[in-house]
């Protein structure tokens, strides 16, 4: 089995300790409507990969011990946008020191450094984008060794939220140019340069899925039955399970999806119980309750490689 926590929200920052209760539980509900639920059972031997999103997990370096054992693998969005569209996130100097907490507990090959979104607009255009990618590889160098790439898409809730960036700027020819640039600087520092979902190229360029079948099965020490993920047109992950809940994320992100316009930020969390197997809310009696008892997607089949 696969779980990521979370595409939806940021669980290592608002949600560790639920998070760290339900490994310690081994099971988690998933919501799917007003009564439909998921109840995931699992064994540390059934959970082949934990991918944890996050983009400040300041809260969860102190519960890095109840992870250890887990076959665990962080993707870390890192940029340097500043408090106009990351208005929840710390000072990136702060960050940058979290991500290395993280590679030294885990390995750098465990902690994927998101570059995402990537957009052009007058305070950041093309030029901002050179400096600051160059910045960065200079500071995570040895912390990571995979960038993951990804531009901007204006999906229909953000439209609204986005609008006051300017975004102007964005050809494929100003796309291509960056990546090659980026994979120069990247490659100086032992950094290899991954695109999501995304149809433009350039020399050096890798094309693979964020959750890709060799970074779980790195992670799992084995060859894994798994499945495409087809998550949206593109889209080269293999299938997870996601334990997370949308509009439960606090960061504020202007370009995130995963809040749409007009809710409030993390409306979800006043009805979080850290004790709950629900990440919102509790389970009711009028709750239909499936349970699945996950297994693990080791491969039955003998690899002569």
């Amino acid at each position: 089995m696969i779980f990521s926590a979370s595409r939806r929200t940021d669980i290592p920052t608002y949600y560790s300790e639920w998070l760290c209760s339900r490994l310690e539980a081994g099971s988690v509900c998933v919501r799917h409507d007003a009564r439909r639920v998921t109840r995931y059972v699992f064994s540390r031997e059934a959970v082949d990969c934990l991918v944890l999103w996050t983009k400040n997990p300041l809260s969860l370096l102190g519960r890095l011990a109840s992870l250890r054992g887990w076959p665990c693998v962080f993707q870390y969005t890192l940029t340097g946008y500043g408090r106009d569209v990351e208005p929840g996130l710390p000072d990136k100097p702060e960050l940058v020191e979290a991500m290395k907490r993280l590679s030294e507990a885990f390995g750098s090959e465990r902690v994927i450094w998101r570059y995402d979104p990537v957009f052009f607009s007058e305070a950041y255009p093309f030029s901002w984008h050179m400096r600051c990618f160059e910045a960065l590889t200079k500071r995570l160098e040895g912390i990571t060794r995979t960038c993951v790439v990804s531009f901007l898409d204006i999906y229909p809730k953000i439209r609204r939220r986005i609008s006051a960036l300017g975004l102007c700027g964005d050809s494929g020819q100003a796309r291509k140019a960056l990546l090659a640039a980026f994979v120069a600087m990247a490659e100086r520092r032992g950094i290899r340069l991954s695109l999501c979902a995304e149809d433009v190229d350039a020399p050096g360029v890798v094309h693979a899925g964020c959750v890709s079948r060799g970074l779980v099965e790195r992670v799992a020490g084995c060859r894994l039955d798994v499945r495409p993920s087809q998550q949206r047109e593109g889209c080269r992950c293999v299938a997870s399970v996601d334990v997370g809940a949308y509009g439960t994320c606090g960061n504020g992100c202007l370009y995130c999806y995963a809040n749409q316009d007009g809710v409030p930020v993390g409306r979800g969390s006043a009805l979080h119980d850290p004790a709950s197997p629900l990440l919102v809310g509790r389970l009711s009696p009028d709750d239909e309750v499936t349970e699945q008892r996950c297994a693990s997607l080791k491969s039955r089949q003998l690899s002569l490689l």
